[in-house]
This record gives structure tokens, C-alpha cells and sequence, in this order.
């Protein structure tokens, strides 16, 4: 139906503006920037971290570096939407950007849910953000910059004045899967099968894999390995442990097999993310 994108050549800023009348995310997906995620017109199914969540139009959230999340179609899955990727370093030279993004940097997702109302603000910077991605006229990446960060700004101060009430799960069984989740992300260097944890939440190995690809859009295994790869880049990226070292760390008994996955799961080596930097 239409869609625009845009990605600088350091990856530390991206704009993707689309409208689909369906969209399942296809893999896994974490990534080193700030993403805001605004929902036009529609609804989403979205998991982040350890939950799936229902979106709505006029609803925004905004996700912290590295947090595993994906978005899958909703009962009526029309929609549009505007994310942005921006990486922390863009925010401000001097860290000056610090206090007011405290409700951002102390979590790992925000969700702010507007009424017609309050939108205006978000649907006019959002509106230039768009147009200006379009034009493209010179200086367009410093003054879409600009917006983002207003937009990060205004989704503060939001949150700082109303707070934001707990997300709750669509139904029971998506709240299991969240206690299933939360066990992976707190374990996942550990030997982690689906009899295993089907045995240790007392259900079936039919009803777990059936339930947590519904729940989270990700095959079970598919989560696992993402989770774990999440976690070594992470030590690649900050740490001089060997790479080996790394993956049995992170709970692969395979060197050759952790690198398969790893490729499969970020689209490069291990070693493109130790010479990053």
C-alpha cells in the first residue's frame, strides 16, 4: 500500500514509514538503538521482552537497545506505522539529555497509550517527520533528528506526568507464556528443551510450543537461540572473551553451531561485531 525508508550509512538512524494490510515480522529482532514505534491507524499484536501487549492507534512506545520484540498481525490487521531507530549517541553530545530521558533509560520499554487529545503533539511531529523523509531536502537527517528527539521528549514528560498503568496480558494463557519467558531470559545459559520446560510448568510439549508461538510470535527455538545471541553480541561487543569462551557461556555446546546461528540470527560472524569497534 506504500512505505518509505530510510537508514544512514552508520546505522545509527533509521525512519520507516509503511501501510500494509497485513505484516508478520519474519525473524528475530534486537538491534544497538532506540526504537519508537508509532501506531497510525490499526492494531498490533507487539511482544517485548518477556509479554505480548495489543496496541492500538495513537499508540506509541518506545524500546531500549537490545530488547528482544516483535509485532504480529491483531484480529484486523490493516494498519499504519512510523518507526524510528535512533542510537543514544545522537541524543546529545554532553549527556545533558540524561534527566529528562530517565523514564526511557531506567526501563526497557515504554508504552504510552494517547487520547485524541493528547495525540496532537505526537501526530504533528510525527506529520513532519514524514513529510521531511519524503522531500528530502538538504539537511533532512539533522532535522529529522530534531523531531525524534522532540518525540523522545514529549513521551517523557508524558510518562512523567501520568505515569503509565501495567500492561496486562490479552489472557491467562498469554500470562503463562510470559512466566515461561521471563524463566528462558533468566536461564537461557542453561540446558533449555521444550520437554524440559513443558515438564517444569506441568503442561504438554504440544500445548507449550502451540501456546508460545501464538503468544509470541517466535517458535520456541527460534526464541531461544535469539536470546542467546542477543547475549553474546553483547560480550562481543564489550567484552575480549574468546569466541568459544562466549558460546558456551551463552549455552551452545557447539562452537560451529553457535556461529551457524549466530549468522542466521544477526546476518553476520561473531567477529563483526569484536571489530566494530
Amino acid at each position: 500500500m506504500g512505505n518509505l525508508y530510510f537508514e544512514n550509512n552508520a546505522g545509527t538512524f533509521l525512519v520507516s514509514h509503511r501501510k500494509a494490510l497485513s505484516h508478520h515480522m519474519p525473524e528475530s529482532h534486537f538491534h544497538s538503538t532506540y526504537e519508537i514505534y508509532y501506531l497510525m491507524s490499526g492494531h498490533r499484536a507487539f511482544f517485548i521482552q518477556d509479554r505480548t501487549i495489543t496496541i492500538n492507534e495513537g499508540d506509541l512506545v518506545v524500546i531500549a537497545p537490545n530488547i528482544l520484540h516483535r509485532t504480529t498481525n491483531a484480529e484486523r490487521p490493516k494498519h499504519e506505522r512510523l518507526i524510528i531507530n535512533m542510537h543514544e549517541r545522537l541524543f546529545s553530545p554532553d549527556g545533558s539529555h540524561q534527566d529528562v530521558f530517565r523514564p526511557l533509560l531506567e526501563r526497557d520499554y515504554l508504552v504510552l497509550k494517547h487520547s485524541l487529545r493528547s495525540r496532537q503533539p505526537i501526530e504533528t511531529l510525527v506529520g513532519a517527520m514524514i513529510q521531511e523523509m519524503q522531500e528530502r531536502r538538504k539537511g533532512f537527517e539533522l532535522f529529522a533528528q530534531t523531531l525524534a528527539q522532540q518525540l523522545l521528549v514529549t513521551c517523557c514528560r508524558h510518562f512523567m506526568q501520568h505515569d503509565a498503568e501495567p500492561m496486562a496480558s490479552p489472557s491467562p494463557m498469554h500470562e503463562r507464556v510470559s512466566e515461561i519467558v521471563r524463566h528462558i531470559n533468566e536461564h537461557y545459559m542453561e540446558e533449555l528443551s521444550l520437554h524440559l520446560l513443558a515438564d517444569r510448568f506441568y503442561i504438554s510439549p504440544y500445548y507449550l510450543s502451540r501456546s508460545f508461538k501464538e503468544a509470541t510470535g517466535f517458535a520456541f527455538v527460534e526464541y531461544v537461540n535469539s536470546v542467546r545471541i542477543k547475549e553474546a553480541k553483547k560480550l562481543l561487543e564489550n567484552t575480549s572473551m574468546k569466541v568459544n569462551l562466549i558460546a558456551r557461556k551463552v549455552g551452545f555446546g557447539s562452537v560451529t553451531h553457535f556461529g551457524r546461528v549466530f549468522r542466521s540470527v544477526t546476518g553476520n560472524a561473531p567477529l563483526h561485531y569484536r571489530s566494530k569497534e
